[in-house]
């Protein structure tokens, strides 16, 4: 009877346990997930043209981006150009330090481009015009 009670002890004695590790992973998880930076995009592929004196800007708030064929995508959703300046006070009023990040196709209009850039004007909101960086 003593060697079942010690078989018995031996066993419950042997269990690992597991929450410390858990623990640890949910950390880490925790760690990894607040630590990535999240980049967002316009919502198209764009062919940028590149500037010889560009510099580095950190990202805005909002992407908006003028495609070679005139459209206008702001924050991955394709809107008339008519409509960026009210989408962007109405953004301005939630986020008072918004910015905007314009990217523009090489093949793009001027034009389309001069009446987007009176749009992010009208509206009062600070832009940076994205190139790419770095050269050939």
């Amino acid at each position: 009877m003593r060697h079942r009670d010690f078989l018995n002890q031996q066993q419950e004695e042997a269990q690992i346990d597991m929450t410390p590790m858990l623990d640890i992973v949910f950390i880490m998880l925790i760690f990894f997930i607040v630590s990535t930076s999240f980049v967002r995009e316009a919502g198209i592929e764009i062919d940028r043209p590149e500037a010889q004196t560009s510099s580095a800007q950190s990202q805005g708030a909002v992407m908006l981006a003028l495609s070679a064929n005139g459209e206008v995508w702001l924050d991955r959703q394709m809107t008339d150009l008519r409509m960026v300046r009210p989408s962007l006070e109405r953004l301005k009023t939630e986020q008072a330090d918004l910015s905007v990040v314009v990217q523009a196709d090489e093949a793009a209009s001027t034009g389309d481009l001069v009446k987007l850039l009176d749009q992010l004007r009208l509206a009062k909101v600070p832009y940076v015009v994205a190139t790419a960086t770095g050269g050939q």
